[in-house]
């Protein structure tokens, strides 16, 4: 299945390539199957829109099994728990799915990605009741650029909702899984720009090293995101942070990633209480700390690339690294930001947040961005080996 995928992606990209009638001359039909598949694993919010489309169709066969797993403290289900399905659905699901990993960079065993998700749990006890719901997803670009959200009754028929209003009527949001998603695209993105710590390299050292003597830290004590006032169809953010520094023994960039799962809403308060920052993979005693937020059509692998790629380039144009001293690395940073082209990403809502020159033994209370997006309470931790 991946194999056909693949095909029909390929071809897709032929097609954006090259005029009908070349491509209908240079490519097979019968190797491609049917062309009339290619439309439908083109980007992320057309799988989404067939997916939601699939379902609203399917309502009064998969009602059963929404009923069974919904409530107030599970509002989402996934593709593949959607049994009342018949065969050739859970193959097209199937489908889509091997077309989202490639899409977006991740291994053939992330698992299903899809997921029905109701928006909001003050439409729980209407649903419950009987009421109707849409079927509706998320907009292709910018959410500041929206101006209608496209949704399905059980009928097929289109329903055009206003993106800054919660409706009355329940709806179900077909949208990815943003926790599964994130959490293999940071894998991929740490198996490219760290993959010394996949194996016995310079981390492993590190980690003997910390057996033996106090491992330096910083803990990240509070963190508060600003209103962003996201649409009410998205669902809960997936923020994550990169780190950047200087590798102590070699004139390279260190890009590590940082999950922080736990960052679901705007206008909360966090205390986590999580390690952040390892002084010891750093050469200075200062680093950059950049928060991103997941957005649907990244795709982990070429992100990661061109990251590695861009840092590296700067580093390679600086004539002496060490007299610039721990002063690079703002400027290794801007150039990430500066460098990032608008075909990665597809909302503003993807940069979050930088701070610069974050000191090691610094204590940072209430400490704001420089976007003032994000505010952190940062302190210095060290950590002492066991005592045998």
């Amino acid at each position: 299945m991946t194999n056909k995928i693949a095909k029909y992606l390929a071809a897709l990209a032929l097609l954006n390539l090259v005029s009908a009638p070349a491509f209908s001359a240079q490519l097979n039909i019968n190797e491609v199957e049917d062309l009339s598949k290619l439309a439908k694993y083109k980007d992320v919010t057309t799988i989404k829109r067939n997916f939601a489309k699939d379902v609203a169709l399917n309502y009064n066969l998969l009602n059963s099994d929404l009923k069974q797993t919904l409530n107030q403290y599970n509002l989402a289900l996934n593709a593949d728990q959607l049994s009342s399905l018949g065969m050739q659905k859970q193959q097209n699901i199937g489908e889509a799915n091997s077309a989202l990993q490639q899409l977006k960079g991740l291994p053939q065993n992330t698992g299903s990605l899809l997921q029905v998700r109701l928006a909001s749990d003050t439409m729980l006890a209407d649903w419950q009741q009987g009421q109707s719901p849409l079927f509706a997803f998320a907009p292709q670009g910018d959410d500041k650029l929206w101006t209608e959200i496209e949704a399905f009754d059980q009928f097929g028929q289109i329903h055009y909702l206003a993106v800054d209003e919660l409706p009355n009527q329940p709806v179900f949001v077909v949208e990815l899984d943003q926790q599964k998603v994130q959490s293999a695209g940071i894998a991929v993105m740490r198996s490219i720009l760290s993959p010394e710590k996949l194996n016995d390299g310079a981390f492993g050292q590190i980690n003997q090293l910390n057996n033996e003597k106090p491992m330096q830290t910083s803990v990240l004590k509070k963190i508060h995101l600003a209103d962003d006032k996201e649409p009410w169809i998205s669902g809960k953010a997936e923020v994550y942070a990169i780190v950047t520094g200087i590798d102590p023994s070699r004139d390279k960039p260190i890009l590590d990633i940082v999950d922080l799962p736990y960052l679901d809403h705007d206008e909360t308060t966090y205390n986590p209480n999580q390690v952040v920052i390892h002084w010891q993979r750093y050469r200075w005693q200062a680093v950059d700390m950049l928060l991103m937020e997941q957005d649907d059509n990244t795709n982990y692998k070429t992100l990661a690339s061109k990251l590695l790629e861009i840092t590296e380039q700067v580093m390679s144009n600086i004539p002496d690294l060490q007299a610039q001293g721990f002063a690079i690395i703002p400027k290794l940073t801007n150039e990430l930001l500066k460098a990032m082209p608008d075909e990665w990403f597809t909302n503003n809502d993807d940069y979050v947040d930088v701070f610069y020159t974050l000191f090691e033994n610094k204590d940072y209370q209430e400490y704001k961005g420089a976007s003032s997006n994000a505010t952190i309470t940062l302190s210095p931790l060290v950590i002492n080996p066991r005592q045998n």
